[in-house]
């Protein structure tokens, strides 16, 4: 095993620093997450087939650097960091493609907080450490919540236009408010900065964030954003590859997940 070394090596031979410290740990925690919403979301379709029921166990890998890979379980024993669920391709036929994702993101949400935790014990991270780690986590929806579009969403997104139109807009961009804004732009509440003071503002963070459905970041200040009229959840611009301009042109907007699920069938 290498963890007396700075770097461990992942599955897809590419070296990874050794998280040491709570922030370093959360990075970690939110690069292995970023690939597996990945796999779920925007490149499902390869993800799928990927996962063939006629080959041996395979296993879903999230890694540091936002990527992610099908493959066999390590041969190493005891394995060098926590496992992911295994033999995810056997069930792949045997269910419905949205409840079979579902398992599979459930599972990836418990790996993903075990390799988290791993770190967080093999480093000695105390009582206030470790909670601290859970706290950042917390923040964050899970990679279920958002394949499954249970994000609790700003009450903003029930407001209605003037012209009586739901705040959802069909493929256009939306922006950081302001007084100039022009009208049907939706008008969200931007996520507060960070605050230790209690519980209740934390409270009313998760009631008023937005969450990116692919990459699960927050609303940010001037980003283009766009809304899937399937599944109605939002989308950065940059993480679905649509522009302002290629929105325009956009009369009805599906994201990749609701696309390939309909191209399969």
């Amino acid at each position: 095993m290498n963890f007396g070394g700075e770097k461990g090596e992942g599955m897809e031979g590419i070296q990874h620093p050794i998280p040491r410290t709570v922030e370093e740990v959360f990075a970690d925690f939110k690069g292995r997450r970023a690939g597996l919403i990945k796999a779920l979301t925007l490149e499902v379709e390869k993800f799928y087939q990927q996962c063939d029921p006629a080959k041996e166990n395979l296993c879903l890998y999230g890694f540091p650097n936002e990527t992610w890979e099908v493959n066999l379980p390590v041969e190493e024993v005891p394995p060098e960091l926590p496992e992911p669920a295994l033999g995810i391709n056997f069930a792949r036929d045997g269910m419905e493609e949205k409840d079979w994702l579902s398992l599979v993101a459930v599972h990836s949400d418990s790996w993903l907080l075990s390799v988290a935790f791993y770190f967080g014990a093999r480093f000695g991270f105390g009582k206030s450490e470790r909670r601290r780690l859970f706290q950042m986590i917390n923040d964050l929806p899970t990679v279920f919540e958002l394949l499954t579009g249970n994000v609790k969403q700003p009450k903003d997104h029930s407001s209605v236009h003037n012209n009586g139109s739901k705040s959802k807009s069909s493929g256009k961009a939306q922006s950081r408010p302001s007084e100039s804004q022009p009208k049907g732009i939706k008008v969200s509440a931007l996520p507060k900065e960070d605050d230790e003071s209690g519980e209740e503002e934390e409270e009313d963070d998760e009631q008023g964030a937005t969450l990116c459905g692919a990459c699960g970041d927050n609303y940010g200040p001037d980003e283009f954003w766009i809304c899937c009229d399937a599944c109605e959840r939002w989308f950065h611009g940059k993480c679905v590859k649509i522009t302002p301009a290629k929105a325009e042109h956009i009369k009805q907007y599906k994201c990749p997940s609701c696309s390939t699920k309909r191209a399969r069938v």
